[in-house]
């Protein structure tokens, strides 16, 4: 397989996950971004920890995700548990915003 089937296959991969992300993001309510993953879920919960050393983490907990992963078989999730030491951004999602305008 040359680069250039393989930057060609991994184009096809990312189109058809932007497509399934257009189909799927109405039916979430907020938008999770950890440092590794990006996320849509009905249910979050992030609680702030502090280690013994005193280092901050994020414990983020969702229920009924969908994982922007194009390596990941099955993107629908059940349940996530992420910790972290590094950023976590939650958005709530406008619903109007979503809307595809006539």
């Amino acid at each position: 397989m040359s680069a250039e089937d393989l930057e060609r296959y991994e184009t096809e991969i990312e189109l058809g996950l932007y497509r399934e992300y257009r189909d799927v993001v109405g039916l979430f309510s907020h938008v999770v971004e950890t440092e590794r993953r990006f996320y849509l879920t009905n249910s979050v919960d992030v609680q702030v920890h502090t280690s013994g050393g005193g280092d901050v983490y994020f414990e983020v907990r969702m229920a009924d995700a969908w994982v922007w992963d194009m390596y990941r078989q099955a993107r629908f999730v059940k349940n996530v548990r992420v910790l972290t030491f590094k950023d976590v951004n939650v958005e709530e999602l406008n619903k109007s915003d979503l809307e595809i305008p006539e």
